[in-house]
């Protein structure tokens, strides 16, 4: 698994539009596994990273949400939940080889990293679901990472 001062990985990766992303992790930029859409704590975790998406982007930081659930699965889950940030389509499981995420039975291990200029800046393992997005919000802004 990659840990603070590890370099990001190129990576790409369609989202729930079909389109293809590819970070160029040029400022701050959080990248939060999780192992299924529309499962209760994936839920959670969605709607309040959604919930905060206004404070995360007035930061400037931007959010991506990584499973190994397919396009079709991502535009469900987005559309159900009113989610506008990326999530990352990864049935091949490249984008959590990349980061090194473990997989249990072909599932993201929850997992969230921040990415400061290009380098891990720091790496919560088993988070619990619910408050992770304000927790980690509040934790960037203590760190300096981030103005509000």
């Amino acid at each position: 698994m990659l840990e603070p001062g590890d370099p990001a990985p190129d990576v790409s990766a369609p989202n729930q539009h079909g389109d293809t992303v590819s970070p160029e992790w040029a400022g701050v930029a959080v990248v939060y596994f999780y192992p299924e859409d529309e499962t209760p704590g994936c839920t959670v975790e969605a709607q309040q990273f959604t919930t905060e998406a206004e404070s995360y982007a007035d930061a400037g930081v931007t959010v991506y949400g990584v499973s190994t659930d397919d396009v079709g699965s991502h535009a469900d889950f987005a559309e159900k939940e009113g989610i506008e940030f990326d999530l990352l389509a990864d049935p091949e499981e490249a984008v959590c080889e990349a980061f090194g995420v473990p997989r249990i039975t072909g599932r993201a291990k929850r997992t969230t990293f921040v990415i400061v200029d290009g380098e891990v800046e720091c790496v919560y393992e088993g988070v619990d679901p619910d408050g992770h997005a304000r927790d980690l919000l509040l934790d960037l802004m203590d760190d300096g990472v981030v103005d509000l």
